[in-house]
């Protein structure tokens, strides 16, 4: 995006830290190169956070423009994270609906608060669903308190108030659990289009609400990962012992696909130091239409960089324990 608006760039890098290999072209003069820690990567632009002379240089280029560069990164992550998750949902032997087929236990709780076989579930406590993940997500985080079910049984919408779902404890966050079984639904282009679609809206909102419950305290820090927790689930769900080969590539993909929906979705945050903190930047300018001191914004940020660096230390020094113990 940055070239396609004619912007000096000084360095497009492959990872972070140390640089491993490096190559200058000589058409434009761009350096190509791979550092040492594959956690994400960075272009480098000239005028990017100081003033400068080159005509082309980021912050001569008009708002929008710069607008457009600084989204393209984590959007590119979100639509990566999509494409994956409709991979992955092609591929899956069976796709879920949300209607109710099977009570494993004549004692289910969920029976008892008045649901049915044949029930479809469209909302949970007013929130809608679609698609069976995105009722179990919501069952999950909503249910350890009674919910209301909105279902549609026999032609007619009927609300089941106080639905109780039993719950467990992870981790020392108290939990919900559906307690019955789904209907197949039909693996066809249009439903697995649907799928994918409605997957990575709910992967989007599950990201954003686990930051939420993470900020008022109903997750603890043991619940947050760096780039060394990340391997490690990685590494776990390749080589799961338990499963198949092809469920073992299957929850490869789907940790993959939230990984990358993930990156995208925290670094739009509006914090300084992430895409999402000079996007309020550009946002304050177009409206102010002046844009902010270079070196007051730069202040700024590399204030937010040292605390977001600050920050991941501690997060992979966590990690790095956790893996010995």
């Amino acid at each position: 995006m940055a070239r396609l608006f004619k912007v000096t760039i000084k360095e497009f890098s492959i990872g972070m830290g140390p640089r491993i290999l490096k190559k200058e072209s000589k058409k434009n003069g761009i350096e190509y190169s791979l550092r040492a820690f594959p956690i994400g990567g960075f272009v480098s632009m000239e005028g990017e956070d100081e003033e400068s002379e080159d005509e082309n240089a980021f912050h001569k280029k008009k708002v929008w423009q710069r607008f457009l560069i600084t989204a393209a990164g984590p959007v590119v992550n979100i639509l990566f994270g999509v494409i994956v998750m409709f991979v992955y949902i092609a591929t899956s032997p069976q796709l879920g609906s949300t209607v109710v087929s099977y009570f494993p236990e004549e004692t289910c709780v969920s029976v008892e608060s008045g649901l049915e076989l044949g029930d479809r579930i469209v909302e949970v406590d007013g929130h809608s669903v679609h698609i069976y993940s995105e009722m179990s997500y919501e069952i999950m985080r909503r249910g350890i308190e009674p919910v209301d079910l909105t279902v549609e049984r026999d032609g007619k919408t009927v609300i089941l108030p106080d639905v109780v779902f039993p719950t467990f404890e992870e981790s020392g966050t108290e939990f919900a659990q559906i307690d019955f079984a789904v209907a197949p639904l039909e693996k066809n282009v249009g439903n697995v289009m649907k799928e994918s679609f409605y997957e990575s809206v709910n992967t989007v909102k599950m990201i954003w609400q686990s930051l939420y419950d993470l900020i008022r305290g109903r997750y603890g820090i043991g619940a947050v990962s760096g780039p060394v927790g990340v391997t490690k689930a990685l590494v776990e769900v390749g080589t799961n012992s338990k499963g198949s080969k092809l469920s073992n590539f299957m929850n490869f993909l789907y940790l993959g696909a939230v990984i990358s929906v993930n990156l995208g979705v925290m670094n739009l945050l509006p914090l300084p130091a992430l895409d999402g903190g000079r996007i309020i930047f550009l946002l304050i300018e177009a409206v102010r239409r002046k844009p902010m001191k270079i070196e007051v914004e730069g202040y700024i940020n590399f204030a937010g960089l040292v605390i977001l660096l600050l920050f991941s230390a501690f997060i992979i020094c966590k990690d790095v324990i956790g893996l010995f113990t």
